[in-house]
């Protein structure tokens, strides 16, 4: 038997996982040519020839929505800003109510409110952690206007069954693609199979531009309207003969011509990256597999899972310990990440806690002390946005664990330390138990 980390034993590794860096020379090289021309934006907030951006920005989208199999793509400063300005594009307003995941970061469900809607929570799938279409259905109402579908950690959402019951109601689909660039579900490119789909560029994400998002759609209308919203659209609507002019408030989510440039660069090297990123997942789960309390999901038939993360279930009750003294132990057994020293070792108990559980949801109080757009003459529902509201959202952040030591560069000699790590706490699940019992006990 070996003495664990945790308890004062040697750890497992002690060398530091190397770092996730994307950017190279061919982005150096890029930045160079665009600062060489002296335009780091083109944009102009009127109906003018440059309202779209300039050359980097336009070749970019072109480039993005080529690879993505998208007939337009509108870049943005933000997936944030894209989700805002999809959003507003599909005419979600004061009334309204937006069918949206708890579980995943807090703009999936905030992004409606800006233009006066109300977020419904419908469950998500213990399996795909992704918005479960029944649940989706028994939250419809006839001031249902929109499904925002988050394709969570790089697994695409069940979309057909979503899809059937938004074409049933006269419902946009807006697709949450932060987490799975160039990912498939049944063998068609995610972002494509609603009515718009928004990626993020954020630095943490698979390719990045530092800052960034992109939004995609093969509706040239909604492509229109994405693209007012992101620059000032009231200023511009005269000039383009716009006659709509609901949620024609426009804002500035656009992004700068370094970005852009930055962007084609990390698009082409996106399909190696993801491919590297689902052999170091692949060589993992291989050793993992003999785990009884580790359930790794499988994605489902025709799918690509691209891997933001890699999260499986802890099964407390096969371990005889909880999740989080688990996680505690394989933690002490691996060392940090360079570049990222300060947010310890990359592996997570839990994920979020389900959103409608943040404060803002709680007292459904948000704009200047009201509760609009929660309450009030516009509004003919009511959300009660209590503990138990998404059962499986809240059961799946008490035995969820999450790591990111899958990423490139990580060598088949650094996922064998992981899953050493994780063999040792299993072999010695006893030591565990013994010091979970004296902390309860002190």
């Amino acid at each position: 038997m070996t003495k664990l980390a945790l308890l004062g034993g040697p750890q497992t590794r002690t060398q530091p996982f190397p770092a996730y860096r994307t950017i190279g020379a061919e982005e150096k090289a890029a930045v160079s040519r665009v600062m060489d021309t002296g335009c780091l934006s083109k944009y102009l907030g009127a109906h003018h020839e440059d309202f779209m951006g300039g050359p980097e920005v336009r070749a970019f989208e072109a480039d993005w929505a080529a690879a993505m199999g998208a007939k337009h793509a509108l870049a943005v400063n933000s997936a944030s800003s894209g989700l805002h300005a999809a959003i507003g594009a599909a005419g979600v307003g004061p009334g309204d109510e937006v069918i949206v995941t708890p579980w995943s970061i807090t703009v999936s469900a905030t992004a409606p409110m800006v233009f006066g809607a109300v977020p419904v929570f419908a469950d998500i799938d213990p399996n795909t952690w992704t918005l479960d279409p029944a649940s989706i259905a028994a939250r419809l109402t006839p001031r249902t206007k929109a499904i925002i579908v988050v394709h969570i950690f790089g697994q695409a959402a069940d979309m057909d069954p979503v899809m059937r019951l938004a074409g049933e109601r006269g419902l946009t689909v807006i697709e949450d693609c932060a987490q799975i660039p160039f990912g498939r579900y049944k063998g068609r490119a995610v972002g494509t199979l609603g009515h718009m789909g928004v990626f993020s560029l954020n630095y943490h994400k698979h390719i990045h531009t530092g800052e960034g998002g992109v939004v995609t759609t093969n509706d040239a209308r909604l492509a229109e309207r994405v693209a007012l919203i992101r620059n000032h659209a009231e200023a511009v609507v005269a000039g383009r003969g716009v006659t709509d002019l609901n949620n024609m408030l426009g804002f500035n989510f656009r992004m700068g011509e370094i970005e852009a440039a930055i962007g084609r660069c990390q698009l082409a090297k996106g399909p190696s990256l993801i491919e590297a990123r689902l052999d170091n997942v692949r060589r993992l789960e291989a050793r993992l597999n003999g785990l009884p309390e580790l359930h790794i999901p499988v994605p489902r038939e025709g799918d690509k899972h691209v891997y933001y993360v890699h999260a499986f279930r802890f099964d407390a009750r096969r371990a005889g310990i909880d999740r989080d003294l688990y996680v505690e132990a394989v933690k002490a057994e691996l060392p940090l990440t360079e570049g990222r020293e300060g947010e310890g070792v990359l592996v997570r108990a839990g994920y979020v806690k389900p959103i409608y559980l943040q404060p803002m949801f709680r007292d459904q109080i948000c704009f200047g002390g009201t509760r609009y757009p929660f309450q009030g003459p516009h509004y003919a529902g009511r959300q009660d946005y209590r503990p138990g509201l998404c059962p499986h959202a809240e059961a799946a952040n008490a035995d969820i664990i999450i790591h990111e030591l899958m990423r490139p560069p990580m060598t088949d000699a650094d996922i064998a330390d992981v899953a050493t790590a994780f063999h040792k706490v299993h072999d010695n699940l006893d030591q565990l138990r013994d010091l979970a019992r004296t902390r309860k006990a002190a």
